[in-house]
């Protein structure tokens, strides 16, 4: 056994360097400018371009990027391979590929007016490219809010008063934005005032839990999505995650004190240690009923956490249209992806301290999520706080970023669809440009895949391609570096491009090929239904055909710009 200390505090230090000193670099890199103007301001609509104050945005990007999954992927990645393993490509991976990922999406899309990485790409390799990425983006969009809808749904079904408390802080959310921007009074009484009463609303919570099955709660979630997805963003995303941000960061924040505290003062030293192995093996534990390689799944499994491609279709989407001064993107992009990597730390802490048996495996995602809420409570414990209050209170805390999640998706699908095929204003296309056809439309799809129950072939694709994602960014974000300045180095965005894509393909073959053409379909191995099994073999497939053609583009662009094409290079436009 090993004392939980050592693992948060290595990641904590690691985590410090790289925003204290790579951060800073990548800011004077890309020469923010705190001066100049961002889209926010010269193109505010009241509708989706709304500068925002930097604590306000900070918690709607933070609980935007931050779902389910860097709670549900380092647990299973823990469960399969040890802790070690886990811990490693968190804490390494996230300051130099996550973090660098989401900001240079963040600071991309600010110098192009707020636009999707779909239209940068677009700009410089061309409209074909462009469409190759943004109909790439869409169908992972749909898989993330078919994922996130479905883990509400079993969280509320587990934890009702979590229920409760989320229907209760929505609510507030909702009179919260019209206090701020209708009419415009005092910010700092005000979220003293909302942020009291969203934590009063545990305890109703707790007092009223609303009951009922995941079933039930699956399409009011896709319901409520949609709602929130096409409302302005001032009505509910931007309090809403504002005031949701408190419940996050009281809960991964409190975590970590409490690992700190507990262990330092002695109150906790036999309880907070990992109660699960360091390494299992390459092929995975075996003996709790699921075995897979080490390379490549361990680093699709661990998505979020560490780097996600969802993360660049944020930045991209909503939070460069919200920006208020340039300068913010260090610790909205950079800092905010190293708070997810904290998430994970915590997650994988909570199932740590409590251990698992052979007979909790059964439960595939289920396991997952009363182990991080009973592992939380556990460990908030060692400050004082009754395990009967903390388990419910991480049970809400995963709910706010899940809920956050899954609507801010949607929004971002809509904006993708909106993209591809044009705006009212723009096509002739009414019906499919439409913002209420087009959310409705992905709640649609999502619920389908859901109604499904192929859970487990779902997570995996979703994993993948949020991962390909990434890469795909990364190489948006080198594509426009090489373009602007043919000085510019490119090696920040270009190595971890390069890593993501390489694993995420071995994963996709892997998945698609091995494990359900060959062992599913040939040899009759999986339970998973064939058609389900061949319709994720068809999505795959044309995730890689997708990603395969974008790289073969936007690679040979920088080998154009970079290389003997120096008229190319000359030609760079300065962003």
């Amino acid at each position: 056994m090993v004392a939980l200390i050592g693992l948060v505090v290595g990641v904590l230090v690691l985590f410090s360097v790289g925003y204290i000193g790579y951060s800073r670099y990548l800011a004077q890199f890309i020469g923010l400018d705190e001066d100049a103007e961002t889209p926010a301001h010269k193109y505010e609509d009241g509708q989706e371009y709304v500068p925002a104050k930097k604590p306000v945005l900070l918690g709607h990007h933070f609980s935007s990027i931050a779902g389910g999954a860097p709670i549900v992927g380092p647990i299973t990645a823990g469960l399969l391979w040890g802790w070690l393993p886990a811990v490693l490509w968190i804490a390494i991976g996230n300051p130099l590929m996550g973090a660098v990922h989401d900001f240079v999406s963040l600071s991309g899309s600010l110098r192009h007016e707020g636009r999707s990485i779909g239209s940068i790409i677009g700009e410089y390799v061309g409209e074909e490219s462009k469409d190759l990425l943004l109909w790439f983006a869409f169908l992972t969009i749909i898989l993330v809010v078919a994922v996130f809808a479905y883990v509400v749904g079993l969280v509320f079904q587990e934890y009702p008063s979590a229920a409760t408390a989320s229907m209760l802080y929505i609510a507030l959310a909702l009179v919260f934005g019209v206090y701020l921007y209708q009419f415009d009074l005092p910010f700092v009484p005000g979220t003293v005032l909302f942020v009291a009463l969203t934590f009063a609303s545990v305890f109703v919570g707790l007092r009223f839990p609303i009951q009922l099955t995941q079933t039930q709660w699956i399409p009011i979630v896709l319901v409520y999505s949609f709602i929130a997805s096409v409302l302005p963003v001032w009505t509910l995303l931007q309090p809403r995650d504002y005031l949701s941000s408190f419940l996050l960061y009281a809960g991964v924040g409190g975590a970590l004190v409490a690992i700190i505290v507990g262990t330092v003062l002695g109150s906790a030293n036999e309880a907070l240690v990992t109660n699960i192995p360091a390494f299992t093996g390459f092929g995975g534990n075996s003996t709790l009923g699921a075995s897979s390689p080490l390379f490549p799944m361990l680093f699709v499994t661990i998505a979020c956490g560490t780097i996600s491609g969802f993360h660049a279709l944020v930045s991209s989407g909503t939070t460069a249209k919200q920006l208020n001064k340039e300068t913010d993107a260090r610790l909205i992009g950079y800092g905010g992806m190293l708070g997810e990597g904290l998430l994970a730390t915590v997650a994988l802490s909570a199932v740590a301290v409590v251990g698992v048996t052979a007979a909790d495996a059964t439960g595939g995602v289920g396991l997952a999520l009363p182990k991080f809420a009973g592992g939380g409570g556990v460990i908030l414990s060692s400050l004082g706080i009754p395990a009967s209050f903390g388990a419910p209170f991480m049970a809400l805390v995963m709910v706010s970023f899940l809920l956050t999640s899954t609507d801010t998706a949607l929004r971002l699908g809509r904006y993708l669809f909106e993209e591809i095929v044009g705006t009212p204003e723009t096509t002739t296309q009414e019906v499919a440009s439409n913002r209420y056809a087009n959310s409705a439309v992905q709640c649609a799809v999502a619920y389908v895949l859901i109604a499904s129950g192929t859970w487990t072939p779902l997570w995996q694709l979703f994993g993948s391609a949020n991962q390909l994602l990434a890469a795909l960014a990364l190489l948006t974000a080198t594509v426009w570096l090489a373009n602007w300045d043919d000085s510019k180095q490119l090696v920040s965005t270009g190595v971890p491009m390069v890593l993501m894509s390489v694993v995420t393909v071995c994963a996709l073959v892997y998945l698609e090929f091995y494990q359900n053409l060959y062992q599913g379909l040939i040899l009759g191995n999986a339970e998973t239904a064939a058609w389900s099994l061949g319709l994720q073999i068809v999505i795959g497939t044309i995730l890689l055909v997708l990603a395969m053609a974008l790289f073969r583009q936007g690679l040979g662009n920088i080998r154009d710009v970079r290389g003997q094409n120096v008229t190319a290079a000359d030609g760079g436009t300065d962003q």
